[in-house]
């Protein structure tokens, strides 16, 4: 089962639309940035979470990052949510 850091960092809804953005692909930190009406701070700490709970990865291109979607975790959070569907 997914661990708890995993469901506190899809909590917050800033977070899930980066994993919205991410799931159509690699983007640029610039790219992230640019997509919210939040500082470039707040949006970093945001990426922080997601990076240290495991749902998403980041390389070095240039001055700045690449981010990518992890799936590993998000499979661990539909396991352990597929017994609800059915009372939906």
């Amino acid at each position: 089962m997914a661990d708890e850091s995993v469901f506190r960092a899809l909590a917050h809804p800033a977070r899930r639309r980066v994993l919205d953005m991410l799931r159509r692909g690699e983007r640029p930190v610039a790219d992230v940035v640019q997509s919210f009406s939040l500082s470039r701070q707040a949006v970093s700490q945001h990426l922080r979470i997601l990076r240290t709970s495991g749902l998403v990865r980041q390389r070095p291109n240039g001055r700045g990052r690449i981010y990518w979607l992890e799936p590993t975790k998000l499979r661990d959070v539909a396991r352990w949510i597929t017994p609800y569907q059915q009372l939906l």
